[in-house]
């Protein structure tokens, strides 16, 4: 299933064309310069253009889901530092566990009724489910030959995209403007690409292809700024890793953020920002061709990923051809995981229309 359409390209960038408007009008109230917290910014955006991307003209109930699953995020996040009592986290009625079940529930009724809402529209109607993310998805369900999609893993599948679209896409847009701030050269290098392949137009695909340089960028602003810090595993049978005997259901940890700096791997200067590391593409970035797993790997790799990079690519596209980017001096460099990794006290940045 092709998940990436020329319709969803151009709801990116009207969505993102709305907040250049407002940036725009607050830089000429302020003289010409306009400071924004992007990490609160880049969350807007984002939680719109998933909304808009994967539920299409049922985006308001899908922007309600979508609030449910991020307060259902942060009370997870919450209960990571709990003492841990066995049970506890999932049968006990503790006041969290209930908020938590209470938001799981209206999770569900709101895409079950968005669900139900397509596939009566669909008989009722010559255009089929729309294409929209979740429209996409009811179809192939139904088309697709040998194993189908049921219900449930559908509404996973828009809890990915949530977090493929929403939640990794403005951790990377806030962490890549951070760095493009750190290194105005690169700000420079990238603007002078963006505006010799795509003008002052809104990205296609074909011209997001040539973007290397923004590209580059945005791998290497996921070595350094990776969303999840560690992933866990459970070992499929009894395995033998390194000099350890690895039981067969042993839960694994992979610390994702000390494999993206490690020297041993991606050289003396794995601290340092060097896009041109991925020149030659991701397999050649590093000693081991594995080392770079922002999104996983295998069959579990996020099947979000290329919907995030796209995303990513036209947003910091349409910005760099109208706003340059400084740095507020009252920035805190504080990275905190919270589930993801994200300024603790956000990215107050200076954006001046060009």
């Amino acid at each position: 299933m092709k998940f990436v359409t020329q319709p969803m390209m151009y709801k990116i960038g009207s969505c993102t064309l709305e907040m250049v408007s407002e940036w725009g009008n607050r830089a000429r109230e302020g003289g010409g310069c306009a400071k924004v917290e992007a990490n609160a910014e880049f969350q807007r955006l984002t939680a719109d253009i998933i909304s808009h991307t994967a539920f299409g003209s049922s985006y308001l109930q899908g922007k309600e889901a979508f609030q449910a699953l991020r307060q259902l995020q942060l009370l997870s996040a919450a209960k990571i530092a709990d003492v841990f009592i066995p049970g506890s986290h999932r049968y006990v009625p503790t006041p969290s566990n209930m908020e938590i079940w209470k938001l799981d529930r209206t999770l569900k009724n709101s895409l079950m009724n968005i669900i139900q809402g397509k596939v009566a529209a669909s008989k009722s109607s010559d255009v089929g489910y729309g294409d929209d993310l979740l429209g996409m998805m009811i179809e192939a369900s139904e088309t697709t030959k040998g194993a189908k999609m049921n219900m449930n893993e559908i509404m996973d599948e828009c809890r990915t995209f949530y977090f493929a679209g929403h939640e990794t896409t403005s951790n990377l847009l806030t962490w890549a403007i951070f760095l493009l701030t750190m290194h105005q050269e690169w700000q420079h290098k990238l603007r002078d690409e963006v505006l010799r392949e795509c003008g002052m137009e809104i990205p296609d695909a074909d011209s997001l292809s040539k973007l290397k340089l923004v590209n580059m960028v945005l791998l290497e602003t996921l070595r350094l700024y990776s969303p999840a810090i560690e992933m866990m595993r459970m070992a499929p049978q009894d395995m033998k890793l390194g000099k350890l005997q690895i039981p067969k259901g042993t839960i694994l940890s992979i610390p994702v953020l000390k494999i993206h700096r490690s020297k041993e791997l991606w050289g003396d200067d794995a601290n340092e920002f060097k896009p041109m590391r991925f020149v030659n593409g991701v397999s050649m970035a590093a000693t081991h061709p594995n080392a770079f797993l922002p999104f996983g790997m295998g069959p579990r790799v996020c099947i979000g990923q290329n919907f995030a990079m796209m995303e990513a690519k036209s947003v910091l596209a349409l910005l760099l051809q109208r706003f340059s980017f400084t740095l507020s001096p009252d920035y805190k460099h504080t990275p905190t995981n919270n589930l993801t990794l994200q300024p603790q006290y956000g990215l107050p940045v200076f954006v001046k229309p060009l």
